[in-house]
């Protein structure tokens, strides 16, 4: 039950964050989600063995963190089911990148490292630039600018539709789960964690009181108009809505190919 609150509690706090009145919040989405993906396809793009080009990357989640007012330690914790994928996939590299040798001074002496190890890092830093831009996209920008600059980028409406869909329902489904172990702890105060014979049961009252609560939000949109699509009002576009992506992206060309 404890989990399950403090995953609400974090979601709560991730959509405070997207609705400060901080300069990067108030960014045109657009600029913010094309300067989001433009920046994991440069990181992903490196050579496995440039890892000194690629910290030179750590540019943009440095100002963003620093400037935005973000916490790198709220933004690691966050992704912390992400990250270990990503060390994972860093560490098992070298068992099939032996062959190279490279020749690295430390403490005055050369020290030759294999390409696995280098190649280790390198993944391991473009994985967690990448993860970090995203966090970054996602603490500045609500769901709802997001798929904004989706339909703009002609995305088709049904995708746009279940994304926004999908996030809304996970603070749905997460505040009825909460709901329900709620309950069972009150009955069974004396009881450590649910019994495994409760467990099919409360899963199915689970669901289906979520279907319920769907599908009374759904009748709600319905009633509100929904026809298919999301409606939103047409952010206007300002100077720094183009500088923002437009020096960003220049950067990131120029690092890729003439760093």
């Amino acid at each position: 039950m404890k989990q399950i609150e403090d995953n609400i509690r974090e979601l709560n706090k991730l959509q405070n964050l997207q609705q400060r009145s901080h300069w990067m919040n108030r960014l045109h989405p657009l600029g913010k989600l094309l300067v989001c993906v433009i920046y994991i396809f440069v990181v992903a793009s490196f050579d496995k063995y440039a890892i000194d080009k690629l910290i030179v990357m750590a540019i943009f989640p440095v100002f963003c963190f620093i400037v935005g007012d973000l916490s790198l330690k709220e933004g690691l914790y966050r992704m912390r089911l992400i990250l270990p994928l990503v060390l994972f996939v860093g560490v098992f590299n070298p068992f099939f990148d032996r062959k190279v040798l490279f020749t690295m001074a430390v403490a005055g002496s050369q020290v030759q490292v294999t390409g696995g190890v280098i190649s280790m890092l390198s993944l391991m830093v473009k994985g967690l630039f990448s993860v970090l831009s995203a966090y970054i996209l996602i603490a500045t920008t609500s769901i709802e600018e997001i798929c904004y600059a989706l339909r703009i980028l002609r995305v088709p409406k049904i995708i746009v539709i279940v994304i926004m869909l999908i996030y809304r329902y996970f603070g749905l489904m997460g505040a009825e789960a909460d709901r329900i172990t709620t309950a069972y702890m009150l009955r069974a105060p004396k009881q450590k964690g649910i019994h495994y014979s409760a467990w099919g049961s409360l899963v199915g009252q689970w669901l289906l009181r979520s279907m319920d609560r769907a599908n009374a939000v759904y009748e709600s949109m319905t009633l509100r108009g929904f026809n298919g699509d999301f409606r939103v009002k047409r952010k206007s576009v300002s100077a720094s809505d183009f500088l923002y992506p437009f020096i960003w992206i220049v950067l990131f060309i120029y690092i890729r190919h003439f760093y």
